[in-house]
């Protein structure tokens, strides 16, 4: 059984996706820089020799930059890959968490 292409509308891709993606960059940049603004830097580092306050920085000036948007190609071949593995169509490979223990 094939499984059919999926397709979105340019409406659903910019107004569903890119505009709702933006805003939640920005907002998350946002976040960040009032934590750098109130001194709260107690979750940007990750390990003990790490400068709180350069983290926090360093994370604002990343967020700053960061674009999580992706084409309109590729969320149409996720789509149509999602709906073929559902049904069983595409084969999957089973993943060794075990191994991690």
């Amino acid at each position: 059984m094939a499984t059919q292409k999926q397709t979105i509308s340019w409406f659903e891709y910019y107004f569903q996706y890119c505009f709702a993606t933006g805003w939640k960059s920005i907002k998350n940049s946002f976040d960040v820089w009032a934590d750098l603004l109130r001194g709260n830097y107690k979750d940007y580092a990750l390990f003990d020799e790490d400068c709180l306050y350069e983290e926090c920085y360093n994370w604002f000036w990343y967020s700053l930059g960061e674009d999580c948007v992706f084409s309109k190609k590729f969320l149409e071949k996720l789509l149509t890959l999602v709906d073929a593995v559902d049904p069983g169509d595409e084969p999957c490979v089973d993943f060794p968490f075990s191994d991690w223990e």
